[in-house]
């Protein structure tokens, strides 16, 4: 089999030497004057029926039947069919045709018009070879099945599979619909530094690396969070930021060492403001990538056109856990019930971390409609508003739909000396070991000493949001080139 491969790899080389020697090197064309899409001509064919266009593509089959031919052509939109004969194009240019392989690019011109069948078509007056393909594509029938093989060649995915390069044009329809909805909120959208001396912002254990010119080891960004609310703190009352972030963790099929994260902040709002704006949103984007407020992932539908339920986590816990925090009294209690319950915990862990691992163990697999969970343990919110009436809380949600978190957000902490205060509380836990806390943050602290607005701020992660609306049981099937273990490990 494999002196079967060899041996065609090496006739396509031969036929390219055969092209440059003939002073027809494909690789020579600059450009290629396209003037309609598959698409184009197949929604528009009243108008196009017997006009002249070029089109261009991968042909992806090729039927050969004397003096004349069938091929297909695959862009971006889809495949079209071209009519080639030999009458039509000149029996030196039908030879070369006839030696073309599958996978080579051609640029056909024509006219259009439909087949004794009925099949949209394009019957060719000229064919050019704009590029040689010296590889073989996967076998037709079977494509391109192996997953490994797909996310580490995903040019041959995107070739071989359609509904891959759909799942992609509908990420790009995400993001635009995003940025279009955010626009017109009156949101701008800034930059800010990937390279930081303090990866803060989020629970997370940062990739690290030196910068050679300064003499400095510096970190990746783990969230946008603390550049953003200096904004805020300059007085940009509207801001949001779509970028890489990257989370030195494992993978699994919701999880990806570096990927997409949107965050805004918004002045003068609260937490109550991000849950407006988040349902207001997601109802948007869905409707925009799907024509449909109702999503549905695997065998579950939800609908979005509802508004979207409200819970505590509290009373989330006491609803599907039948454990009520209220009635908890202090850390020591709430650990003897996570023995009874077999949850475990670290020591470091407080009456509020065991609340959170009470919701992640009983809760979480049961938000399948869209829901916020609000008012979070102070002790897992470190740059979050204490909740005026009950200060052991803070004014928090995390959006879940599907039983996924989608997204978190707060009602931001501006006041310089109890963030400090929960700054020294989280450069305790890393000094008992925990990798994940957040470090002090000098210069943020002094932002918030200028003055920063009562500010509401949200984080999505848009490659789930992305796998919720391509229904894409993975996010490495959303995301173009995912992390992989060399080949050579």
């Amino acid at each position: 089999m494999a002196e079967d491969i060899n041996q065609l790899l090496k006739v396509r080389r031969e036929k390219l030497a055969g092209l440059q020697e003939a002073g027809r090197d494909p690789f020579l064309i600059t450009k290629c004057d396209v003037t309609h899409h598959s698409i184009d001509i197949k929604e528009h064919y009243d108008d196009l029926e017997g006009q002249i266009v070029t089109i261009a593509g991968r042909m992806m089959f090729k039927r050969v039947m004397g003096k004349a031919s069938f091929c297909n052509l695959r862009d971006l939109p889809g495949d079209i069919q071209a009519y080639v004969a030999r009458d039509s194009i000149g029996e030196e240019s039908y030879k070369d045709f006839k030696k073309y392989d599958v996978g080579d690019l051609l640029a056909i011109t024509g006219e259009v018009f439909k087949t004794k069948t009925g099949e949209i078509s394009v019957h060719a007056q000229t064919v050019t070879l704009i590029s040689k393909s010296l590889q073989i594509l996967p076998e037709k029938f079977h494509g391109l099945t192996d997953t490994d093989i797909r996310y580490r060649q995903r040019y041959v995915d995107l070739i071989m599979n359609p509904d891959v390069k759909d799942t992609f044009v509908k990420r790009s329809k995400v993001l635009r619909s995003i940025r279009n909805y955010l626009d017109d909120q009156g949101f701008m959208e800034v930059e800010t530094p990937m390279l930081v001396q303090n990866a803060g912002g989020a629970a997370a254990r940062p990739f690290e690396t030196h910068y050679n010119a300064l003499g400095e080891d510096l970190k990746l960004r783990i969230s946008l969070e603390l550049y953003l609310k200096r904004l805020i703190v300059g007085g940009m009352e509207k801001v949001y930021e779509i970028g890489r972030v990257f989370r030195n963790e494992g993978l699994d099929t919701r999880h990806n060492p570096e990927f997409t994260l949107m965050e805004l902040y918004q002045a003068y709002t609260d937490y109550n403001g991000m849950m407006d704006l988040t349902e207001n949103l997601y109802r948007y984007v869905a409707k925009e990538v799907t024509g449909s407020e109702i999503l549905t992932y695997g065998e579950h539908k939800m609908d979005l056109s509802k508004p979207f339920q409200r819970i505590t986590m509290v009373d989330a816990v006491k609803k599907y856990a039948n454990v009520d925090f209220n009635e908890i009294k202090d850390t020591e209690a709430a650990k003897k019930l996570a023995k009874e319950h077999h949850i475990e915990y670290e020591e470091r862990h407080g009456k509020g971390d065991i609340l959170n691992l009470f919701f992640e163990e009983y809760v979480e697999e049961h938000l399948i409609q869209p829901t916020f969970v609000m008012d979070h343990p102070i002790e897992i919110s470190p740059l979050t508003k204490k909740k005026p009436d009950n200060p052991d809380y803070v004014e928090r949600f995390e959006f879940f739909m599907n039983g996924w978190e989608m997204a978190n957000a707060y009602s931001e902490l501006n006041d310089p000396i109890d963030q400090r205060a929960r700054f020294e509380a989280q450069e305790a836990l890393i000094a008992q070991g925990d990798q994940e806390a957040d470090h002090m943050d000098e210069d943020f602290l002094n932002a918030l000493n200028i003055g920063m607005p009562p500010t509401g701020g949200i984080g999505f992660g848009i490659d789930r949001m992305v796998m919720m609306m391509t229904d894409s049981p993975a996010i490495r099937d959303v995301l173009f080139f995912p992390t992989l273990r060399s080949l050579d490990k």
